[in-house]
């Protein structure tokens, strides 16, 4: 055990004791950034070795979450962008999404705390085994809804609006709608996280200080936290520092 340890034990007690369950962010997305980079820190780890260790932490995270009352988690898994990557990456990456997402119907701790799992983005551009063991983690989990965990795969926020606005003019084409039924709502209603809350928080690790197209429409009220630990090296004290951070602010919803 590092000597550290304790000092971070204490310190983790100190900040949540101070934290208002009152005041806890409902729904918080994050940019899990910096899988890549904590390999090559390594030395000699394999990218998709630095992603193993990131799933490691989302599911820390997702502790951390049920822990604190938080109900509803978007994490950021995989872009568009991020299928240019080298083959053997993506390879690896398609493979841990397939077996994570299968074992997800077999996962205890989803399921005794009654956690309804979605994958949310441009499904059709997944390989077919990667898309059949979504609709495994799914449909196992269809009927809960004490939490909810979306996993943003082949995700990009622009293409979802675009995508939005596609189903909106076939709509009014169809003669279902009128040009003037057009609003924020009906909007709300055809991306890819129809039906769910915007994010109160969103934490991006890694240091970089962007949205990098994650839920670009949802995001527009939401908190930003930016955290210079690379993502598999998130410590629970990092965590509830996002956390303390969104509980001293005064929340504006306009300029």
């Amino acid at each position: 055990m590092s000597l550290l340890t304790p000092v971070y034990k204490l310190y983790e007690w100190y900040i949540s004791r101070n934290l208002r369950p009152e005041n806890m962010p409902k729904h918080v997305a994050i940019i899990m950034d910096g899988n890549r980079r904590f390999s090559k820190i390594q030395g000699n780890m394999d990218a998709v070795d630095g992603h193993k260790r990131g799933i490691n932490t989302l599911e820390s995270v997702l502790d951390w979450c049920v822990d604190l009352g938080i109900e509803i988690v978007t994490a950021y898994a995989f872009s568009t962008e991020n299928f240019n990557r080298p083959p053997n990456e993506v390879k690896g990456l398609m493979s841990l999404f397939k077996e994570n997402f299968k074992g997800i119907a077999s996962n205890q701790k989803i399921h005794d705390n009654e956690v309804r799992v979605k994958a949310v983005g441009k499904l059709e551009l997944l390989p077919d085994d990667v898309r059949d063991a979504i609709r495994i983690a799914e449909e196992s989990t269809a009927n809960y809804n004490k939490r909810l965990v979306n996993i943003a795969i082949g995700y990009d926020g622009r293409m979802e609006i675009v995508d939005a606005i596609k189903k909106i003019v076939n709509e009014v084409e169809k003669g279902k709608i009128r040009p003037e039924d057009i609003d924020e709502n009906l909007v709300n209603k055809n991306l890819y996280t129809a039906g769910m809350e915007d994010p109160n928080l969103i934490i991006r690790t890694s240091g970089e200080e962007r949205l990098s197209g994650f839920l670009l429409w949802q995001s527009s009220y939401s908190e930003l936290y930016f955290c210079d630990s690379l993502w598999p090296q998130l410590r629970k004290v990092d965590f509830l520092r996002a956390v303390r951070s969104y509980q001293q602010r005064e929340r504006r919803f306009g300029v």
